[in-house]
């Protein structure tokens, strides 16, 4: 496992405590492109760190809510650290992807190399160009993509 996340320094490449709650991924839950980057973490996260819940679920809304978040805003990745926790963390965007590569490790960490370069300010309107145009490059669905049986646990949706 890669990161230690404690408090404001969560996106530093450091090593997760086994004793922290694991990284929650809040996604859009109708998006092709969310759907895809949900199974590519799933295939790829060999020691199941990460949990998931979409964005359309109650408990986004509440993790949203307490960040000052718009939890009725689609177009934003987020991952959530520490959370329940007092020192719980919301990464959003190209920060979120950041985290997402990094943890996974391996041959991850190389794409995740232009994103450690690149600025926040050059990242995060890159994401927002893609994110506005994803319905219509990747589609839309009507229903969250159901997990498969072995990771239903990951899947946080309450």
């Amino acid at each position: 496992m890669r990161l230690r996340f404690n408090g404001r320094a969560a996106a530093n490449s450091q090593v997760l405590m086994p004793h922290m709650p694991r990284p929650l991924l809040l996604y859009d839950g109708v998006c092709g492109l969310c759907n895809r980057f949900v199974q590519f973490i799933v295939r790829h996260d060999r020691n199941a760190v990460f949990r998931f819940a979409s964005l359309q679920s109650s408990l986004a809304a509440r993790l949203l809510a307490r960040h000052g978040a718009n939890p009725t805003d689609l177009d934003t990745v987020y991952v959530v650290l520490n959370h329940d926790l007092t020192d719980e963390y919301l990464l959003a965007r190209s920060d979120a992807v950041r985290f997402v590569l990094n943890q996974l490790g391996g041959p991850w960490l190389l794409a995740a190399i232009p994103l450690q370069l690149l600025p926040k300010f050059l990242r995060d309107p890159a994401y927002n160009a893609v994110a506005r145009r994803r319905y219509l490059i990747f589609g839309r669905s009507d229903t969250c993509t159901l997990p498969r049986d072995q990771d239903q646990t990951r899947f946080l949706d309450g």
